[in-house]
């Protein structure tokens, strides 16, 4: 259905889906859709997912753990001001569009610090550069960061350590923390950037710890000490972690395990609809939905289907100081009998609070 090379744009897509559905569902389309010069359109179809398919514009996945380095540099641009960020090719470079808009030049593969030498734009501040870790181990180890050395660049420098080359499809690098038989993993990039020479070094392991970041980040923009400063933020490709945990999930789960997932949602009632949650995340699965208050007509945040419980969005909530109407859940597969005890006396408490709130309102 689909070609074996060759980008999958929109229109490849739309061909593909079209031969699909004409294979298996010719009565999705409709006779009056069929032009000798183009894939079959298909109302039918379109019709019949319509409203329950959501938009997803080009943006960071679900749960990427490189959103919530850009939720940092946006608190901190609010406290500095901002700064010149020079990125690299890679994921990264979709902060350059909405809600972060964080990004002003963009040279090559691995050139994130070398493009920071060059254009400190704003007088007195430090440049910001942006390099993956694929493109640190294809040239940037020598190019950006032993240049900067060299060259004493009193910029910063923040390694986006994702595990894989992430952007090309999830390849292992040489940081990569999975054991590979055919290549050489396990290198720290901390231990390279110091062997060539670089002092100010810090590692965060999860840049989901949005306050952490926020705070390494803001320090090594303000310290005295000079030289390149390198922040090297940690965590694995969401898409490349559930590949390997979902299929293992669903063997637990079958196999009558105990298994429990996390999931975050957004209370209703205590949601203001100010939005900066999704101003400051711009996760897939954050969208609105209707005010429950008929009192109210802004529109609250509401957490979809698709969450993967990374939790991003209340740390996002935690470090801005935003309303607190983010909860975490805790979604349990074949429960234990000590499970079902606690979830009957929770529902009691809960059920006698919230009867004692209804006795109280109506003899007001």
């Amino acid at each position: 259905m689909l070609p074996m090379a060759g980008e999958y744009i929109g229109a490849v897509m739309k061909e593909g889906i079209g031969k699909f559905v004409a294979r298996y569902r010719p009565d999705l389309i409709s006779a009056a859709d069929v032009s000798p010069a183009s894939p079959p359109a298909l109302a039918s179809a379109r019709q019949a997912i319509a409203g329950k398919v959501h938009a997803r514009p080009p943006s960071f996945c679900t749960g990427c753990p490189e959103r919530p380095i850009f939720a940092a540099m946006k608190l901190v641009e609010r406290e500095l001001g901002p700064h010149h960020v020079s990125g690299d090719i890679g994921c990264h470079l979709f902060s350059v569009l909405p809600p972060f808009n964080i990004g002003n030049s963009t040279m090559g593969y691995g050139l994130g610090g070398a493009g920071a030498a060059a254009f400190n734009a704003v007088e007195g501040k430090r440049a910001i550069a942006l390099i993956g870790d694929g493109g640190f181990w294809h040239n940037g180890l020598a190019s950006s960061f032993g240049n900067a050395v060299f060259n004493k660049s009193d910029n910063v420098m923040i390694v986006v350590d994702n595990g894989y080359a992430a952007a090309t499809g999830g390849q292992d690098v040489p940081s990569s923390a999975a054991e590979n038989a055919l290549r050489s993993t396990r290198n720290p990039i901390e231990k390279a950037v110091r062997g060539v020479g670089v002092r100010w070094v810090h590692t965060i392991r999860r840049t989901y710890d949005v306050a952490r970041m926020r705070d390494l980040l803001k320090e090594a923009l303000t310290t005295a000490v000079k030289g390149p400063k390198v922040i090297i933020a940690q965590s694995e490709c969401m898409l490349n972690k559930q590949r390997r945990e979902r299929p293992l999930m669903r063997k637990r789960m079958e196999s009558g395990a105990r298994v429990v997932r996390e999931r975050f949602g957004v209370d209703p009632d205590t949601c203001t609809g100010d939005h900066s949650c999704i101003r400051l995340s711009g996760c897939p699965s954050l969208t609105l939905a209707p005010n429950p208050d008929p009192l109210r007509r802004e529109p609250v945040t509401k957490v979809i289907s698709s969450c993967v419980g990374c939790g991003l969005c209340g740390e996002v909530a935690h470090a801005a100081v935003l309303c607190p109407s983010f909860y975490r859940a805790c979604v349990i597969t074949n429960p234990t009998r000590w499970d079902r005890l606690k979830q009957k006396v929770r529902s009691a408490v809960i059920g006698a609070l919230l009867a004692r709130n209804e006795r109280s309102f109506a003899g007001g």
